[in-house]
């Protein structure tokens, strides 16, 4: 995947050239119902903030962006399952992002304005946040992993948490085929639990 612009340059066209590869990969599934549930590994502030993070990298401007899009409840679920390698990189991060954001606006981030937001994302970026957190973990690390999850989320499968009602996809005039998975919705990410495929 070609590097993403830093966040202040950020325009959806470019995500969509930054993101082709991922566009590629994406697995055409069935549509489900949104997901409504509680959220698995985040807590109620956790998840607000995230959510706020992500939309400040794929805004909405004449299409939804990424907390419509339903990319946090992706993020939940891959930091519940699959992804669980990167919680303690998440819970550590985002304590960090609490931290800079005290230390720089007396506030938490989802109660600073777009500009404030966008700062302390360049900030991250570039491992210049403010906070003893950020000498045990890398802002920078943490910063391009939440890219790179907010972007799966946003143009993969709706069947993972993210992308609602296949928003990316009809944004991008991309097919959206029944296509039958065979991992049922209910598996459990840990390989020895996960019950057998289904069908061809």
């Amino acid at each position: 995947m070609d590097r993403v612009p830093p966040v202040g340059l950020m325009t959806r066209r470019a995500f969509l050239r930054a993101s082709s590869a991922t566009l590629l990969a994406a697995p055409l599934f069935q549509l489900p119902a949104f997901w409504e549930s509680s959220h698995r590994y985040f807590t109620a502030f956790e998840a607000a903030t995230v959510n706020a993070m992500c939309e400040r990298i794929i805004p909405a401007d004449e299409d939804p962006g990424a907390a419509w899009a339903g990319v946090v409840e992706f993020i939940d679920r891959k930091l519940a399952g699959y992804h669980r390698r990167y919680q303690s990189l998440y819970r550590s991060g985002l304590k960090g992002v609490s931290e800079s954001c005290v230390t720089l606006f007396n506030k938490e981030f989802i109660d600073l304005n777009n500009a404030q937001q966008d700062e302390l994302l360049r900030k991250l970026e570039s491992n210049q946040a403010p906070g003893a957190v950020w000498s045990q973990v890398s802002a920078g690390d943490f910063f391009n992993r939440l890219i790179e999850h907010t972007l799966e989320g946003f143009y993969g499968g709706p069947r993972h948490g993210g992308n609602r009602d296949a928003v990316s996809w009809r944004m991008l005039g991309l097919p959206t085929p029944p296509v039958r998975s065979r991992r049922p919705l209910s598996a459990v990410w840990n390989g020895a639990t996960a019950p057998a495929p289904q069908g061809p």
